[in-house]
Formats: C-alpha cells, sequence, structure tokens
C-alpha cells in the first residue's frame, strides 16, 4: 500500500510499504483526511525530536525507528474488525486517538494516560499513521463519529486538546477569558469556551488570524494587541475586575506576560502552546495575586467523545477552519511549506486520502 514515509528533517517520501494485518482487539482503518498538526511542522522542519525515534534510538513502546509513516489527526472509515472488537462496524466513520502508553506506569494507573512516562503518538512514534492507505489500531483508540463530514472529523483531534484545555483549566459559565493567539489551537480553545458559556476575548496580532476569529463568532471581543490595550480592554468587559482565565496558545513569551497582567486575583493562566525556550516572569507578583499557572499542551485524556459531542449537536462547526484540501503528493509544496510561508491565512490544511 502506498504511505507517506518520514525520514527525517525535509525528508518526506511516498513508498509501497507492507499493508498492515487486522489482530484480536484492534480495527483497521481507510484514513479519509489527515490534518497537517504543528508537531508535525517541527518534525519536517527541525528534524527528528520526542517522541518521533530517530534512526538509531527506537521508540520505548513501538520499537520503531525512522522511517515511520507520518499523521495522527485523522478520519476514516472501518475496514475491518479483528476477534473480540464490539461497539463498531464496517463502514463506519471513525476517528483515532493516537496515543500509545504503557499503561502500567503511575500517570497510566491513575487514569492520566496522556502524561504517560514513555508516551507515543501513532503517526509520530511509530505504528503507523493516517497518511497510508491502511493503519491498524486498537480498539480502545478508536471512536465513532456517525455522520460527521470525515473532512471535519479530521479535526476532532485538535478540538480535543482545546476541550481538554478549556476543562483543565475549570471554565464555568459567566465567566471571562482571554485567549493568547488565534492559530488553530487557539482558535479552536475560543469555540469550546463560547459553547461553554464563557465570554471570550481573543487577542491576536494577525489581521487575517483576527477576522477568522470575528467571522467564525468564537470570539465576543478581538483585540489588536499591536495598537489596542489589552489590558483596557479586559478591564472594561470585566468592570475592572480583570478575567478569571486566560489562554496561552501562542508560545511567545510577550503573550504570556500580557496575559498575566489581564487575570483577576485568583485568576488562571492555562498553557496551551508549547515554549522551546524558557520564559521568565515575577512570580511573587502572581503569588500575591493568587493566581494559578497551569499547563495542558500534553493533548488529552478521556476528552474525544466530548469533542465528538460539541459538533455533533451543532455548539461548534469545524468547517470554517479547514482552509485547505490537498492530495499525499502535494504534502510538501501545499501543505509543509504552504503553512510556514502563509501561516496567517491558514488554519488547517487537510490531506486527502480517498
Amino acid at each position: 500500500m502506498k504511505a507517506v514515509l518520514y525520514y527525517g528533517k525535509e525528508d518526506l517520501r511516498i513508498e509501497d510499504i507492507e499493508e498492515p494485518q487486522v489482530r484480536p482487539g484492534t480495527v483497521k482503518i481507510a484514513p479519509a483526511f489527515n490534518g497537517i498538526c504543528g508537531s508535525d511542522l517541527h518534525l519536517y522542519h527541525d528534524g527528528p525530536m520526542p517522541p518521533a525515534p530517530s534512526d538509531q534510538e527506537p521508540h520505548p513502546i513501538s520499537g520503531e525507528t525512522l522511517p515511520v509513516v507520518l499523521g495522527h489527526e485523522f478520519s476514516g472509515v472501518v475496514e475491518e474488525l479483528g476477534d473480540g472488537v464490539e461497539g463498531l462496524s464496517v463502514g463506519d466513520s471513525v476517528v483515532v486517538e493516537p496515543l500509545m502508553v504503557d499503561g502500567t506506569c503511575p500517570a497510566c494507573q491513575k487514569g492520566a494516560y496522556n502524561l504517560c512516562e514513555q508516551m507515543g503518538f501513532i503517526g509520530i512514534s511509530g505504528r503507523g499513521g493516517g497518511l497510508s492507505e491502511y493503519i491498524v489500531v486498537e480498539e480502545r483508540w478508536v471512536h465513532a463519529v456517525g455522520d460527521m463530514p470525515l473532512d471535519q472529523a479530521a479535526m476532532i483531534e485538535p478540538l480535543a486538546v482545546a476541550v481538554h484545555a478549556v476543562k483543565h483549566a475549570e471554565a464555568e459559565a459567566g465567566q471571562t477569558a482571554v485567549v493568547g493567539g488565534a492559530g488553530p489551537i487557539g482558535l479552536l480553545v475560543a469555540a469550546v469556551l463560547k459553547a461553554y458559556g464563557v465570554k471570550t476575548i481573543v487577542s491576536e496580532v494577525s489581521r487575517k488570524r483576527r477576522e477568522l476569529a470575528e467571522s467564525t463568532a468564537v470570539a465576543d471581543v478581538v483585540v489588536d494587541p499591536m495598537n489596542e490595550d489589552l489590558n483596557e480592554v479586559v478591564a472594561s468587559h470585566t468592570d475592572g475586575a480583570g478575567a478569571e482565565l486566560a489562554f496561552d496558545a501562542a508560545g511567545v513569551p510577550v503573550v504570556v506576560e500580557q496575559l498575566l497582567g489581564v487575570l483577576g486575583a485568583g485568576g488562571r493562566l492555562e498553557v496551551v502552546a508549547i515554549h522551546t525556550q524558557p520564559i521568565e516572569f515575577n512570580i511573587t507578583q502572581h503569588l500575591t495575586m493568587q493566581d494559578r499557572v497551569m499547563g495542558s499542551c500534553v493533548g488529552y485524556a478521556n476528552d474525544h467523545a466530548d469533542a465528538i459531542e460539541l459538533v455533533q449537536s451543532g455548539q461548534i462547526d469545524l468547517e470554517p477552519f479547514i482552509t485547505g484540501r490537498i492530495g499525499p503528493d502535494e504534502i510538501v509544496e501545499q501543505g509543509f511549506n504552504r503553512l510556514l510561508q502563509d501561516r496567517d491565512s491558514e488554519v488547517k490544511i487537510l490531506v486527502s486520502m480517498k
């Protein structure tokens, strides 16, 4: 079968590989659409980094070294069921929670499997990927999506990241939240907050991304922090009390500083973005305000069902966030390079495997 293989920095190849065979307790899926994720961009442009294996060191769970099949944000159709699989049928539209965990570490034992000490990702660490004709996945990671369009279903994985962040921040209806950054995750965090009844203020320097936050109505207020005083805007919408919640979806130190500044007493900052460098902030100042800084950039745990329900119930429309559909042979020029060169105009580019 055909698959997109990741060999390392700026090295993707479409090759014929052996078709995987169903085993007891597994599901064979024909991928339909696969989203290009920020982590895929890092791997392509910067080279292998954990949880991806190297060409010398295998991933501890998959046992695979490079090359691996790429793609972890994907939807597809069930082709075959292994012995013992229940609750799914051939022909079902599904998405995959693309995790691999050891099941034995302390985090796994208490149900926080997204914090597994050896965690890997299907489509990054091995065990196949969404950029292939077929993949075989353990039943526990497969979620039916009903009649949801398969292109939108490919966005359930990043939506689950947003759901996890909002739940982890303990968001409640009637609160005010500020989202720093209106890239894919920032927009989805804003969408989830709105669905939960939270007043949402989105801060973004890119005009095109601000326009998307407005046109999709995921934000109640959109701010250009280069030309507007974010503190003043938040104060005007909170009667001077400040926001209860803030979400860092930018991964930029100055955004963290701005978000900490708009929090009211006892506020909570949820860091969803990945920071590649250490940052500094005045911890004494924020301890005095009893602010809490929390992180949820390590994916999700038991959040896919809630993400699917938000879409199926009509509370979130994922279609406006799909900004491109391409074929596997276009993945470099129209996928990775396009996202790098015109990132302000793109949210989610999908690779069609149909």
